[in-house]
């Protein structure tokens, strides 16, 4: 399989995922769900996730990509249409974790294909063309969600993002392709532990930012919503404000390619955290539409530039045949943030408002990205 075709069906699969986050959000607040309870929503999004990526990881390394792939659709299906069966909070807390789980095994999967696939010189742009594919999809998922609750509702909505990942599932079956794998090494091959792996100083850096990335990410996801509601917006402009902040993302992965080998992978990285802490400071003082899509614009540029170089740090600095693992590793660690966070965030929102949320989340990338430049690096 062509790296193209790849990320077509990637596209796919993730607009149905990032198009759930918000549905599931939004859904919850229609019930009445109190901002813990949506906090929990998204937590369970990636509990299991965290918990089982390091084995998925491993098990991506030993038998290859294809049937992951294929299990992982099948459990974003099944996630999404379970609301449409049963409208109900238990549903969607059932929802999310199954969404989640496959999600995850799909993403760790497809990841290690694109480090497999070409050139070691060819990595950071390969994951630069993924990267603006994820752009594309998460404009997508969350734009088409908040035109079909609006148009058809909740409910039918779900159905409509569950025929999303049908395709990869399609194509997997029917053609089976063949998907590259990391070399494994004899020496590599076996009675390995996760402390061999952070015991790389490069890798432990690369997960840091990965992490403090991840929760900037996460925060936009679960907040936007949340504050969107509460200044009155409907659900279509929330969804434009969403989409807003994935076209930056995909604008800025769009040059990515041509940049890759001009822009060193640490100063993007560093660079990416200012940006995006220095927005997040003055988000809660608008609240006009017009400035909170600038100020989403702003923020996914800032956050959309660096997972390329962060994928390309985390197979470069991985040992030889265990690149799915160390996916693994830097999910689990995302995946940590992404449960514990949202039921902070939401306990501290059901507290305070949301102004502390966006101040505690500039401060936090404030600190990182001081942290990381003032670390000596390779690149």
């Amino acid at each position: 399989m062509r790296l193209w075709q790849l990320i077509t069906l990637t596209i796919l699969s993730h607009s149905a995922f990032s198009g759930s986050r918000m549905l599931m959000s939004l859904y919850a607040i229609h019930l009445h769900a109190s901002p813990f309870t949506i906090g929990a929503l998204m937590s369970f999004y990636s509990l299991l996730p965290m918990l089982f990526a390091v084995s998925a990881g491993r098990l991506i390394d030993r038998v290859g990509a294809r049937w992951p792939i294929f299990g992982g659709s099948v459990a974003v299906i099944l996630g999404i249409v379970l609301p449409f069966a049963w409208p109900s909070i238990e549903a969607l807390l059932v929802a999310s974790n199954l969404i989640g789980t496959g999600f995850m095994v799909y993403h760790v999967a497809v990841n290690q294909v694109v480090g497999a696939l070409g050139r070691p010189e060819d990595r950071a742009m390969n994951f630069s063309w993924l990267a603006l594919g994820f752009s594309v999809s998460g404009s997508i998922g969350p734009l088409m969600t908040g035109l079909a609750i609006d148009s058809i509702g909740y409910v039918q909505t779900f159905l409509l993002l569950s025929v999303f990942p049908v395709p990869p599932l399609i194509v997997l079956w029917l053609n089976r392709p063949a998907l590259p794998r990391a070399k494994v090494r004899k020496a590599d091959s076996g009675g390995h532990r996760v402390m061999d792996l952070l015991g790389s100083r490069g890798l432990r850096r690369v997960l840091i930012a990965s992490g403090l990335l991840s929760m900037g990410w996460d925060l936009y996801t679960f907040v936007i919503p949340i504050y969107g509601s509460r200044i009155g917006l409907s659900a279509s402009t929330i969804g434009v404000i969403m989409g807003t902040f994935a076209i930056a993302t995909f604008a800025v992965r769009l040059v990515m390619p041509l940049l890759v080998r001009r822009v060193k992978e640490w100063h993007a990285i560093t660079a990416a955290m200012l940006i995006a802490g220095g927005t997040y400071c003055v988000f809660p003082f608008f609240s006009s539409v017009p400035l909170l899509m600038t100020l989403s614009f702003v923020l996914g540029i800032g956050l959309g530039c660096a997972q390329p170089m962060v994928m390309a740090q985390l197979y470069s600095t991985s040992p030889p045949g265990r690149q799915g693992e160390a996916v693994g590793v830097r999910t689990t660690v995302i995946h940590v943030t992404s449960t514990v966070l949202p039921l902070v965030f939401g306990a501290l929102g059901s507290a305070l408002g949301v102004g502390p949320l966006f101040w505690s989340m500039a401060a936090l990338l404030g600190a990182g990205g001081y942290y990381l430049n003032r670390q000596p690096r390779r690149v």
